[in-house]
């Protein structure tokens, strides 16, 4: 049996019933949300400025972002608000359109995000490739920074990065002491605030850098009066509106789109980032769950909608905002929204003080941001996984075109670096010892198929020849050139062995008629497992393969060598799977409850894979009655799984699988008291006893050596007898015969396994957890039968035929598996 113990997140998404909890807000909540308010509030009117919107649209979006993204959004920490990686984007719509048209944008934006998160798609924004994002990001920073420049200096920015650098020499010219000094003393604030060493910078640093700067360059700008421009709120009775969109539909559509795609991706990439943070963060004591994208998109799609009716900047997840709370010690929702909170309460009763502030200093800030949004570190990471080319290339578009234009260039350009990787497969041919060997290294795609079919014909015909595969995958158009090639050459005499790069036989190939003859797909070899064909030993060179080292590899070391070859093999393709996985929890669909027979592959016969199963084994698949269980000491464990997986898991439906050969139910029937099987046309001549004596059956060797209990009161023997009622059951009369796909068992055992699971299906309605979710009509069983023999697999129908076997008792209806078959487009394919 497989179980984990409940975590804490399990516990987050399913309390347990009991008393309801009041509200109530952690005090790391309360120091996290001021230590949050006082960097966004210097940075919400920076980016305001920034963008050419009012000054209080900043402030509205910085308090819808906190309130509204942090009650409905699904990564609790990540703090949101207006953020400098839409400053270009929004400042574009302005020029272009206005400003109350711009809020009307935000708002279709917004609803944009929230049909995005009905469709859950927001996963799949993660597959972006980091170089685009971060060369977006560094686009964004190099024009907002170019922007400030030109307040820092005492002027006013152009409308595009290039008419900022153009304007550039003239702005040199006439330059403005005072704002320089103002932004000079803000950026030189800034810089050195977390460098203050000892108690006193200890001290000190528990205000932030961005409040510092700002509130240092205000009183400066003040005490020596200086002649600035300074923030000027108006009153909120005149604060405008959005309006009806006005402009070209297809103009105003793209608009929308870019804002929809920026702040989505933007948002999902900070709460990727913030799980992280929390998960590396020390000494926690709440678990914080990880966040949940698709509400995340929710969340930030109705921050968007709310902002923009009320005259706010768009809204995205902000990454220094969010680390900041993470930092200060937040431990849920309540700090985000807290802070959101406070910048409300401060755009109502500090304007006075917010009017001092220089808007020379909030350039400087702004200014500094975008510079750091070009990250060195990503810049090495870029260019370690050869990248540099789509980052520098989606940077020069962003500032060159614009945002949605310099993304577009950046997919165009990764695009065209994965074709030119594909490109790049190595193929040798050599000739050593009178084998030729084809060593192939790289992804083999038609681009490839030329240069494979030209070496390939180079092999000489009635030759020796190893294919060596270095690589993870093989289309349709190179496995069909190998495939041809393979037919060609063992007709005329020639033989063909396929290995991976080491020169091991493929384990794994990508069709079963590649090295059919060596493997079988897609077991290991353990069992030395073959189709067909006896499995040759790989050619060992400088000493002979014996029959001792050959044991020794394959028994005493058996293990160790599975596990060497999963990590090798198939541990870098499900290592992002897996991941996930670990992240968001387990949420299996099913409960798969079966027999521990080593020859019952659960994952190989239901097409399942990780996360898809919550399986049980145990001996006989049996389902013990409640309070059955746990007498004469045994253990609840199957008691237990149940009532976690339906409880806790909460999965959708619950299979009890049972298999032909089964050795539990041959043990139950040669039991001296087992009851007597039921005389059948099928069974008359072969009773219980023949049929636990015989080691194979026609299906060939698919039934072990029959398993008898030992005699006393042995484990295996108390386990048994929950399975009497299934004897019982099969021996009455008041019950129908178990069919199978339109016949009867082939012998008592086959009959047994049948009625097992029949009978184990109604001992697990019986558990209070089971029978009341399928009172609630929220859960579903199923029977199943799988025969080792035949691969083959049967499904218990839902209801039987009632049409009275004419072997079995009047009147009663049969219950009959039905054969699975596959599909239709399997079975073209086939």
């Amino acid at each position: 049996m497989s179980a984990c113990v409940p975590t804490h997140e399990d516990k987050l998404h399913s309390p347990p019933p009991g008393r309801r909890r009041g509200f109530r807000i952690a005090g790391a909540d309360v120091s996290a949300s001021i230590s949050v308010f006082l960097i966004a509030l210097p940075l919400s009117l920076g980016i305001a400025l920034a963008t050419g919107a009012p000054l209080q649209a900043g402030l509205v979006a910085a308090a819808v972002g906190g309130i509204v993204v942090g009650r409905l959004g699904g990564a609790p920490l990540q703090v949101s608000g207006p953020a400098a990686g839409l400053t270009v984007v929004t400042a574009d719509l302005i020029h272009q359109y206005g400003w109350r048209t711009t809020c009307a944008i935000t708002v279709l934006a917004g609803l944009a995000q929230l049909g995005l998160s009905a469709l859950r798609v927001a996963r799949s924004a993660l597959a972006v490739s980091p170089a685009i994002v971060h060369g977006m990001l560094a686009g964004i920073g190099v024009t907002i920074a170019l922007a400030q420049l030109h307040i820092v200096l005492g002027g006013s920015p152009q409308s595009s990065a290039v008419a900022n650098v153009q304007a550039l020499p003239a702005q040199l010219a006439d330059l403005h002491p005072a704002s320089i000094t103002v932004s000079a003393l803000t950026v030189g604030v800034l810089l050195a605030w977390p460098r203050i060493p000892g108690r006193t910078g200890r001290i000190l640093r528990k205000a932030p850098a961005a409040l510092a700067a700002v509130a240092a360059a205000t009183l400066v700008a003040v005490a020596a009066g200086l002649s600035l421009d300074r923030v000027d709120l108006p009153s909120w009775s005149s604060h405008a509106l959005p309006e009806m969109p006005q402009g070209p539909v297809l103009g105003l559509m793209a608009a929308v789109l870019t804002v929809t795609l920026v702040a989505s991706v933007e948002s999902l990439l900070s709460a990727v980032a913030v799980d992280k943070l929390v998960a590396a963060r020390k000494d926690q004591k709440v678990q914080i769950p990880r966040a949940r994208l698709d509400r995340e998109l929710t969340g930030q799609g109705a921050a968007n909608v709310v902002s923009g009716a009320l005259g706010g900047l768009p809204i995205t997840g902000v990454a220094v905002r969010s680390a900041a709370n993470v930092a200060a010690g937040g431990v849920s929702r309540h700090s985000t929204m807290l802070h959101g909170l406070w910048v409300a309460v401060a755009a109502l009763f500090l304007v006075p003080v917010l009017d001092l502030i220089p808007l020379a200093a909030l350039a400087a800030l702004v200014m500094v941001i975008g510079i750091q949004l070009v990250n060195v570190v990503h810049m090495r990471n870029v260019q370690r996984n050869r990248e540099l080319l789509v980052y520098v290339g989606t940077l020069a578009g962003v500032v060159f075109t614009g945002v949605l234009e310099g993304v577009a260039i950046g997919i165009a350009l990764a695009v065209g670096v994965a074709l030119h990787r594909l490109t790049r497969t190595r193929i040798t041919l050599e000739e050593r010892d009178g084998v030729h060997r084809l060593r192939a290294r790289g992804q083999l795609t038609f681009l490839a198929v030329p240069r494979l079919s030209r070496l390939l014909h180079q092999v000489p015909q009635g030759s020796d020849c190893v294919v060596e595969l270095d690589g993870s995958f093989m289309d349709h158009a190179a496995y069909e050139a190998l495939h041809d090639w393979q037919v060609a050459h063992l007709a005329r005499g020639g033989t063909v062995e396929f290995a991976g790069g080491s020169g091991d036989p493929i384990a794994e190939p990508a069709e079963p008629v590649l090295g059919s003859d060596t493997c079988c797909r897609p077991w290991t070899p353990w069992r030395n497992h073959h189709c067909g064909a006896p499995v040759e030993q790989p050619r060992t060179e400088g000493r002979t393969a014996d029959k001792q080292w050959v044991s020794s590899r394959v028994q005493g070391g058996q293990l160790a060598s599975g596990l060497s070859s999963f990590q090798r093999h198939t541990a870098p393709h499900v290592r992002g799977e897996l991941a996930r996985l670990a992240r968001e929890g387990q949420q299996p669909s099913q409960l798969f409850l079966t027999c521990a027979d080593s020859r019952l592959v659960t994952s190989m016969i239901t097409a399942s894979g990780p996360g898809d199963l919550f399986t049980v084994r145990n001996v006989g698949n049996l389902v013990p009655l409640p309070g059955e269980e746990g007498a004469e000491g045994q253990d609840e464990s199957v008691a237990a799984a149940i009532e976690y997986a339906v409880d806790v898991l909460q999965v959708e439906s619950i299979t009890i699988c049972g298999h032909s050969g089964c050795g539990a139910m041959q043990a139950l029937l040669s039991t001296p008291d087992a009851p007597d099987a039921p005389d059948t046309p099928e069974t008359q001549n072969a009773p219980a006893t023949q049929a636990t004596a015989q080691s194979t059956s026609p299906a060939g060797s698919q039934t072990a050596s029959p398993t008898t209990p030992r005699s006393g009161s042995s484990p295996l023997t108390r386990w048994l007898r929950h399975g009497r009622p299934s004897l019982e059951r099969m021996r009455s009369r008041d019950h129908a015969w178990a069919r199978i796909s339109g016949r009867l068992p082939a012998d008592a055992v086959e009959q047994l396994c049948l009625t097992n699971v029949v009978q184990q299906l109604e001992h697990l309605r019986a558990h209070p957890a089971v029978a009341r979710r399928l009172a609630e009509g929220r859960l579903e069983l199923h029977g199943m039968y799988f025969h080792v023999g035949e691969a083959q697999a049967y499904l218990l129908a839902s209801d039987g035929p009632s049409n009275g076997s004419p072997d079995g008792p009047s009147g009663s209806s049969d219950e009959v598996f039905n054969r699975v078959a596959p599909t239709a487009f399997e079975e073209s394919r086939a």
